[in-house]
């Protein structure tokens, strides 16, 4: 959440194409520390240092991204970027957890760290040299934050992805203690919660360009009846895997319409604002987490963080709304 406006700033006087390669190499290098690490703190200092890239690559990504295309061809160039990090999701976390267990957690980071070398040499070799807009500064960024169209939008994206990760944090205890689930059954239910992802993603992206606003009402509104649905459904196993694959479905389908809207309304000076949208996804996932965890050891059991997930959809359904009719006047 924080190295998205830091770094942001940071590489407001070079090229795209230029800070997203050093965002690479940033990334690059802290997975090389935390494989070297000789204690557990630098091993930490590692994942700090290589956190610090996420949150502005995503943000610069969607922006060159969203610059490639034609206007009505925005959110779908979004969903195809976003699209790396669904899949991710569905092939990295299974992979990465099988190398720990069998050749030890230091090689998961150096070939996560061999595969950040690629992805710098993809950047190098495939995104054009776009230069950055004349005359934009890091006031006019800054300036884009005034827009109460795209601090909406960012308040959406806490409040919905808080919806998703306030049960997707607490899956394992949730589905075997309550679902009666193995422990090993775990791996593969986050692999469909990795392909909701994708779905979902895919499916916003399309028709985020066509209609961009219903497509959010009805991800947001789906989310919240699925979450609150869950906390009630988790005992049942067939009910629980469908749910996991929706949440991942419905959270991810507000990515490319809530990012395109965030570029819509500060599309003078796009960047910093891109990249603390996915700040701002970020501090969903540690907001839902904390909240969810109070829930948990208040004694409401642990199906009692999906319910918070419901009320934080919900919300975000509200300011969409909220949102649409300030805009509309």
């Amino acid at each position: 959440m924080a190295g998205a406006p830091i770094m942001t700033v940071l590489g407001t006087r070079i090229s795209r194409r230029t800070m997203l390669m050093l965002l690479m190499g940033l990334f690059i290098l802290g997975n090389l520390i935390s494989a070297a690490a000789p204690a557990f703190a630098v091993m930490l200092i590692g994942r700090v240092v290589a956190s610090l890239a996420h949150g502005a690559f995503f943000g610069i990504g969607s922006v060159v991204a969203a610059g490639l295309v034609a206007p009505e061809r925005k959110a779908g160039a979004i969903s195809m970027m976003f699209t790396g990090l669904t899949v991710a999701n569905v092939i990295g976390v299974p992979l990465g957890t099988f190398v720990g267990q069998t050749a030890g957690w230091r090689v998961t980071f150096l070939i996560v760290a061999a595969l950040g070398v690629l992805g710098l040499a993809g950047v190098a070799g495939l995104v054009p040299d776009v230069p950055k807009p004349e005359g934009v500064r890091l006031r006019h960024e800054v300036a884009a934050f005034k827009n109460a169209q795209v601090v909406l939008a960012m308040a959406m994206t806490v409040l919905g992805f808080g919806g998703v990760f306030a049960a997707i944090t607490y899956i394992a205890p949730m589905m075997t203690e309550v679902g009666g689930f193995a422990e090993s059954s775990v791996t593969w239910l986050l692999v469909v919660f990795g392909l909701g992802m994708v779905a979902g993603n895919l499916i916003g992206g399309r028709f985020a360009d066509r209609r961009l606003m219903p497509m959010l009402y009805t991800a947001l509104g789906g989310l919240a009846v699925v979450l609150l649905l869950f906390t009630f459904l988790a005992s049942g196993k067939a009910a629980s895997v469908v749910a996991v694959f929706l949440i991942g479905l419905l959270g991810f389908a507000t990515v490319p319409p809530l990012q395109k809207r965030v570029l819509d309304h500060a599309h003078g000076a796009p960047t910093l604002a891109s990249a603390a949208n996915i700040g701002a996804f970020n501090l969903g996932n540690a907001l839902s987490a904390w909240l969810g965890g109070l829930v948990i050891s208040a004694g409401l059991g642990y199906t009692a963080p999906s319910a918070v997930g419901a009320v934080l959809a919900a919300a975000a359904l509200v300011l969409a709304v909220l949102s649409h009719r300030l805009e509309s006047r």
